[in-house]
């Protein structure tokens, strides 16, 4: 049983137990809890929280928890809350038009799946992969940090962007940022929102990869842009038809990731590389680098072609990377670097914003990175993520065939799939999640209509090589009943 699961069923069996005591009365102490329910005392604390949190239980420091007092009258009547329809529609002459900002597509990897349920749909590192006794000892060092808790620079700690402005340019460094040109974001979300909203005014068109990262389009339609799809193939973004839907549609503004592409693992051929900075440069138009995964290379990935920032002397590149993803979800602090004006719009931008980055988060940042301890984790992930990986493939091909893999990436978390022709995606993820497997799937990932369904499957959040073959299973299941008959998805025995 996870600890999540443990907490809710001790919450519910409390919140029963409660009924018995009068107002005002006291619970059980905490080690009676544990010793009771056979629990642990950070289960039996989150649990308290939670009927707290409901108002069931109040709770004294060193006292204990208490049944909490009668609430007051019953609720009004909810008020009617049409009238903010129109309200939140965008105005034209022709008067107003429904709008709205969709998130679906973000918070399928967000959202804290069921207790029992397999993630393949996360998109943050197992918490056994996460850095947990080097973050906590880095967080503890940089609060003794004189001046840890004052107000930070708005563009960030100096030497924090000095050490990103190096990750950028890599050995030598010669060609690429220095830490003038960084700007410190609270993460990868945060930096490419700032990016978009400087480079692009409402209405304008934005080259996106065909697919690419759902959130990227939740931010480009959040901000009235209109998304262009450029296919990708195995060798990443394809240039000839970078250079036509330029023509067509006079943008000025692509977003790619030129390494390790979200969703299909595509690499950015190196013939490619100057052909997409130069296509960009005589069109007028920036390119915006999010190089989400250049920490998540597999042991087995060779040598990283380095970022397009790295040798941009004209300032085409617009480049953001974050060290949430190799951390924690909540170690939010990345980076946006930058050359030339548009440096001073980003700036803008970012300060109205965020005024800045909590400067603990920072000073914890900069202890992280300057640690034995980040190389070694480093490492650790890379030498991780590669079984992981393999197994997925492995298991799929073996327990269901029906599902195409495309080509398994040597870096990042998850395999990209395609689906029978003529399954319904709905349908399939719904029945993956009855199952006990949450799959991610592929329709968020395309601007305009997809080619074909496909799914994303997340190796990282799993605890293991165990739970990905159960996690298959599960998944196999699912096929049996949504995949189209005679497309491979009977349930098959294992081999």
């Amino acid at each position: 049983m996870t600890e999540r699961s443990s907490v809710a069923d001790l919450a519910k069996t409390l919140r029963e137990e409660v009924d018995r005591y009068s107002p005002g009365e006291r619970l059980p102490s905490s080690r009676a809890l544990v010793e009771r329910y056979r629990v642990s005392p950070v289960t039996v604390s989150r649990a308290l929280a939670q009927l707290a949190a409901e108002g069931v239980v109040v709770t004294r420091p060193g006292a204990g928890a208490y049944r909490a007092e009668p609430s007051g009258p019953a609720k009004p009547a909810p008020g009617d809350t049409s009238w903010q329809e129109v309200a939140l529609s965008a105005q034209t002459a022709a008067g107003p038009v429904p709008r709205s900002v969709d998130a679906s597509g973000v918070l399928v990897t967000l959202a804290e799946p069921p207790p029992g349920v397999i993630e393949f749909n996360g998109g943050y590192l197992h918490p056994s992969l996460q850095p947990e006794r080097a973050l906590a000892a880095a967080l503890a060092r940089a609060g003794r940090r004189p001046g840890a808790w004052n107000r930070p620079p708005t563009d960030g700690l100096f030497e924090l962007r000095a050490w990103f402005a190096r990750q950028i340019a890599g050995p030598g460094g010669e060609g690429g940022p220095t830490g003038a040109d960084v700007l410190i974001t609270a993460g990868g979300q945060s930096a490419l929102t700032t990016a978009l909203r400087a480079l692009a005014p409402p209405g304008a068109p934005v080259l996106v990869e065909s697919p690419t990262y759902p959130g990227m389009l939740a931010v480009a339609r959040a901000a009235g842009q209109r998304p262009v799809p450029v296919p990708v193939d195995a060798d990443g973004l394809r240039p000839e038809l970078l250079a036509a839907a330029l023509r067509a549609t006079g943008a000025r503004v692509l977003v790619c990731q030129p390494l390790f592409q979200n969703p299909t693992g595509a690499v950015l051929a190196r013939e490619r590389r100057r052909e997409v900075v130069r296509i960009a440069r005589e069109a007028g138009a920036f390119v915006v680098e999010d190089d989400f995964a250049r920490s998540l290379a597999h042991e087995d990935a060779g040598a990283l072609p380095p970022p397009l920032a790295a040798d941009d002397p004209d300032g085409v590149v617009v480049h953001l990377r974050s060290l949430t993803k190799i951390t924690s979800p909540s170690l939010r602090v990345g980076a946006l670097a930058a050359r030339g004006p548009v440096l001073e719009r980003l700036r803008a931008i970012h300060v109205v914003d965020q005024f800045f980055v909590p400067r603990p988060l920072q000073e914890a940042a900069l202890e992280l990175v300057g640690s034995p301890a980040w190389p070694r984790h480093l490492r650790a992930v890379a030498a991780a993520l590669r079984p992981r990986r393999d197994h997925l493939a492995a298991e799929l091909r073996r327990q269901v065939p029906a599902l195409v893999q495309a080509a398994a990436p040597r870096g990042g978390f998850h395999l990209w799939v395609r689906a029978p022709e003529g399954t319904d995606e709905a349908a399939l993820t719904g029945a993956a999640l009855r199952a006990g497997v949450a799959a991610t799937p592929g329709r968020p990932y395309f601007c305009a209509e997809p080619p074909a369904v496909h799914l994303r499957l997340g190796f990282a959040a799993t605890a293991g090589t165990a739970e990905i073959t159960e996690g298959v299973r599960r998944l196999r299941t699912a096929c049996a009943q949504a995949l189209p008959h005679g497309a491979g998805g009977e349930e098959q025995a294992p081999a």
